[in-house]
């Protein structure tokens, strides 16, 4: 069952430090570095901007579609992203990568692939698609999706895998693929799309892939990453979500998953949700417990459009800095400049980035403020405490004891972080500590003296420590950790807060927690040094700052106020309401609206179905809600009949927000219709949508209303499936000087025959966010 209206459209390495001989952890020390003693190999960002600003690929290109990112060991961001025209004018690359330090600046590494060395099994026409970065077990692996094999007789899609030994290449593809064509009940082939590593905390590795024609699956692979193993595991069900990307935080693991269409220029809705699972197998289900496999399918929103010029922010990647936040990557579309050559071409898909809060439990794009288009703080891969790595002359941060000064109390050597200059030492507080290690031997991490906290990795044993010792309190925790070759780097983070110490350590430093070890009360430090210690562990990119806290509670979102009016449907008249191509069939009787649902629709050049249109309360902030009932049913295919309330200018420009039948999913869409030329409305028209709640036989729909400075109307959607716990998503905009009413709809399928039923229309006075593209 494929639904047509989804349509898919180089670096020198530092020198590491290596640890000779034993710290003791003792206070605060005054220690000066030897004659000739070198930094500790760390890498810090060059001088940078404190801020960025959306789309941070401008600088390098127009479209930028599909990204993955990852932390090379030599400092950098590496951005990889899918095969379209790197600027207008361009032909298509075979996917693309740059690199930044400070999302600001980029150098522009050319294409992973070129016709000599593409992979030898995909068509000369296959398109190549959504690249993820990973590194496993010590070199780096690039998955993608290769449209059109050799293997089959065309559209076979399937995933493919290359290596490389840098984050900037070469890149050298397997001979096979990784996930193979996979052929569909009654024909065709399964959409075997947008590949998304990850390796659990006991070493196992697994792929995630697929998209809305046979939905999202998961399957373990081999140590290497390049093979599968065992039989394929379903996430998602069909129909709903494609560009699948799964994180640990906690003892949760999320799927996150991008819904409704790419690439449908000023009107894509793309728009990305989440479930989470104790299993990285699943099952998935949102924050109200719904499953991302039912029929009325769960998923709770992560990243979705706000009304500024952003629209169609999905496909994602998640990265996090030295301080611990994390920050979500991903494509949108400038509605006021959708295209990136003419109209109805190639959509122009730049890069952005933003904070991703967790809040509650979820993971939340600037706590639910989505896309941002004004200057924001930017990631850092430094310390934000004063602190070079590279010159402790200077700076007194990490310096590597050889021959010289000793611990003057144990007379031991090694690399310390801190001097009797309390400015160089490890703030008090909530702490993060970040770095890279090889090797096999034990490597011991340790800061403060009340209480003093100690992370050991001890690859030799297997083991991961974490302890907090408390004026003689001491609380410890230790887990496994998978064993890696001796060769290959992995990433430790100790993170000390009001909550607990923890100690991850990563392959790809991309929440794929290898091991994770967690000790449960207060575990801030006081300002002391911190210590690294070892016999002969390689070090490299050690990085020291308080920890980052995420937003304590979601964004404000429309709240309604006084009621301004209500339409409660005891006057068969309907006065006050006016109809666009009246249906006699629809009655009134028992305080409710009747509408058999009709076999037309408003999408298109068709205009056949009918309208029930009121006047607005006019310009200012005001919520329009109505209660609907219509019961579609589960997992039957009833394509589209529908029931929703829609922001109304004309047949070729109208916002609709409706529960609907999409193949065997039940989904609350809010479409939007104008033209697809911004910058000729009376030209072609096009039409997209987004995602906004979880679906219910009976639902509450609503619309909050604001006219911006510059006179749009924004309208933004709310569902709730009890009328008193509302789920706010997408906002569409109208232009300057449009005034549109709210109507009521029911239409997309007369079969099987089904009434619609609406309870109310009110109006309630309302307060609008203040501006959610900026902060």
């Amino acid at each position: 069952m494929r639904p047509p209206t989804f349509l898919r459209a180089r670096a020198a390495r530092r020198g590491a430090a290596c640890l000779t001989t034993l710290v003791a952890a003792v206070g605060l020390m005054a220690v000066a570095p030897a004659s000739g003693a070198t930094g500790a190999g760390t890498v810090t960002a060059a001088p940078r901007d404190t801020a960025y600003k959306n789309a941070v690929s401008d600088p390098f290109s127009d479209t930028f579609a599909d990204p993955s990112v990852i932390r090379g060991r030599d400092g950098w961001w590496y951005a990889y992203a899918t095969s379209d025209p790197l600027r207008a004018g361009d032909p298509p690359g075979l996917m693309h990568m740059a690199r930044t330090r400070d999302w600001s600046h980029w150098e522009y590494l050319g294409t992973v692939f070129n016709s000599g060395n593409r992979p030898s099994w995909a068509t000369p026409t296959a398109g190549l698609w959504a690249p993820d970065i990973r590194y496993v077990a010590g070199r780096y692996v690039l998955y993608f999706t290769v449209t059109d094999t050799t293997r089959g007789p065309g559209d076979d899609s399937a995933i493919g895998v290359a290596t490389a030994p840098s984050p900037g290449g070469p890149w050298t593809a397997t001979s096979a693929p990784a996930i193979p064509p996979r052929p569909a009940p009654g024909g065709g082939y399964l959409w075997t799309f947008d590949p998304a590593g990850f390796t659990d905390v006991n070493g196992q590795r697994f792929l995630y892939y697929g998209s809305y024609f046979g939905g999202l699956w998961v399957t373990k692979m081999s140590a290497d990453g390049l093979t599968p193993v065992g039989t394929a595991t379903q996430v998602a069900i069909d129909n709903r979500y494609e560009g699948s990307y799964v994180v640990r935080h906690g003892d949760w693991y999320y799927l996150m998953g991008s819904a409704a269409n790419c690439c449908a220029g000023p009107t894509t809705g793309y728009s990305v949700f989440a479930g989470r699972s104790r299993s990285p197998l699943g099952p998935f289900v949102d924050a109200e417990g719904t499953s991302l496999m039912a029929s009325r399918v769960g998923g709770t929103i992560t990243l979705t459009q706000n009304g500024n010029r952003f629209v169609g922010a999905g496909h994602h990647a998640v990265v996090t800095d030295a301080e611990g936040r994390d920050y979500i990557a991903y494509h949108a579309i400038d509605r006021t400049n959708p295209w990136l050559t003419t109209t109805f071409g190639i959509n122009r898909r730049p890069m952005l980035l933003d904070r991703l809060d967790w809040v509650d439990g979820w993971p939340r794009t600037r706590a639910g403020r989505g896309p941002s288009d004004t200057p924001q703080p930017a990631p850092t891969l430094a310390s934000s405490i004063g602190i070079d790595p590279t010159d402790p002359a200077a700076g007194g941060g990490f310096v590597r004891l050889a021959e010289g000064p000793t611990d003057p109390v144990t007379g031991a050597t090694g690399l310390v972080h801190g001097t009797a200059s309390s400015a160089s030492a490890a703030p008090a507080g909530p702490l993060h500590v970040r770095l890279d290690h090889r090797g096999t031997e034990p490597l011991r991490v340790m800061v403060g003296r009340n209480p003093s906290v100690k992370v050991t990795l001890d690859p030799k044993g297997s083991r991961l420590t974490a302890q907090v010792d408390d004026g003689g309190k001491v609380r410890s925790s230790t887990t496994t950790l998978p064993m890696l070759p001796a060769s290959a780097w992995r990433t430790l983070t100790v993170e000390a807060t009001a909550d607990g110490l923890t100690a991850e350590v990563t392959e790809s430093d991309l929440a794929d927690v290898a091991a994770r070890v967690h000790v449960d009360g207060d575990a801030r430090p006081d300002a002391a040094p911190v210590r690294l210690s070892s016999s002969r562990a390689v070090v490299d990119n050690v990085v020291v700052n308080p920890a980052a806290a995420d937003a304590p509670a979601l964004a404000p979102v429309p709240q309604a106020g006084a009621l301004i009016e209500s339409e409660d449907f005891d006057d068969p008249s309907l006065a006050g309401f006016t109809w666009v191509r009246r249906n006699p069939a629809v009655t009134v009787s028992g305080g409710s609206l009747h509408w058999p649902v009709e076999g037309t629709d408003l999408v298109g050049g068709g205009n056949t179905a009918s309208v029930l249109l009121h006047s607005t309360p006019g310009d200012g902030d005001w919520i329009a809600e109505a209660k609907t009932t219509l019961d579609l049913g589960v997992d039957t295919v009833r394509n589209y009949q529908q029931v929703g309330l829609v922001a109304y200018e004309n047949d070729d420009d109208f916002a609709r927000l409706s529960k609907v039948a999409i193949w065997n999913t039940r989904q609350t869409e809010f479409g939007r219709e104008t033209a697809a030329d911004p910058k000729d409305p009376s030209g072609p028209t096009s039409y997209g949508g987004a995602i906004v709640g979880t679906a219910a036989p009976t639902l509450w729909l609503r619309l909050a209303h604001h006219t911006s400075a510059s006179g749009e109307q924004l309208y933004r959607a709310g569902t709730s499936r009890d009328g008193v716990h509302w789920t706010w998503g997408a906002t569409w905009t109208f232009r300057p000087g449009t005034n549109p009413r709210i109507g009521l709809v029911a239409h997309g399928g007369a079969s099987p025959a089904a009434v619609a039923e609406f309870d109310y229309l009110r109006f309630y006075a309302s307060t609008w966010p203040s501006d959610p593209g900026a902060g």
